[in-house]
């Protein structure tokens, strides 16, 4: 297992993608903007580029022939997409933090970038991994289609999450008001979206292992 996550790491993923996540993440330096869209960029970016990848080098073959069981294959593709999500709000969280320095007056709109919205992300991309990840697996190949819905189900959260971010006052106070200034309520957020994150991945892990038992490679 551990050998095929290193493959997959150093050949399947272009080393632009480990950079990706910096150059992204320095939009959390634009004053008020609507953050969740960095976070975002992993799912308009990354994955189908990297899917691309796989498709073309003909990685299921190459994987199948390998000694390893379609269920490690699984499990080391799901892992790299979850390094590589933790990775991208690692390194937005930094960049948040200077925002935050920078303009420690700033009226926001949109949801700052406090440890509650960091776990809104990882909700946010909880729900794009068990779409995503579930119907790529229905074929191990066509990832367009799982792609998008993933995406549009994704933004859809985003839209629901800013929305009740600027109509209900319950939210606003928890993110941009009083809330926003008690740590022990924001990492509670934090802590719940990562937990989110976990279930609804490890959810789609099983869900794809079943499926792919399934794809006649």
């Amino acid at each position: 297992m551990y050998n095929l996550l290193m493959k997959e790491l150093k050949l399947g993923v272009n080393p632009f993608f480990y950079i990706m996540p910096f150059l992204t993440g320095a939009l959390m330096l634009i004053p008020a903007w609507l953050y969740f869209f960095v976070i975002l960029y992993f799912c308009f970016l990354t994955i189908p580029n990297m899917f691309a990848v796989y498709k073309t080098q003909n990685d299921l073959i190459f994987s199948s022939m390998l000694p390893v069981t379609k269920k490690d294959i699984v499990k080391a593709r799901v892992s790299v997409i979850v390094i590589l999500e933790v990775l991208h709000i690692v390194v937005a969280m930094i960049y948040g933090v200077i925002t935050l320095r920078l303009y420690p007056n700033l009226k926001y709109i949109f949801f700052p970038p406090s440890f509650g919205f960091w776990g809104l992300c990882f909700v946010m991309l909880a729900i794009f991994n068990i779409i995503f990840i579930t119907m790529y697996y229905k074929t191990a190949y066509k990832y367009g289609a799982a792609n998008i819905v993933a995406i549009a189900a994704a933004m859809l959260f985003v839209g629901g999450a800013e929305w009740l971010g600027i109509k209900n006052s319950f939210v606003y106070d928890l993110f941009k008001g009083t809330g926003a200034d008690n740590l022990a309520i924001q990492l509670s957020i934090l802590i719940m979206g990562i937990v989110i994150f976990a279930i609804f991945t490890i959810i789609a892990y099983y869900i794809a292992n079943k499926r792919f038992e399934k794809v006649d490679i």
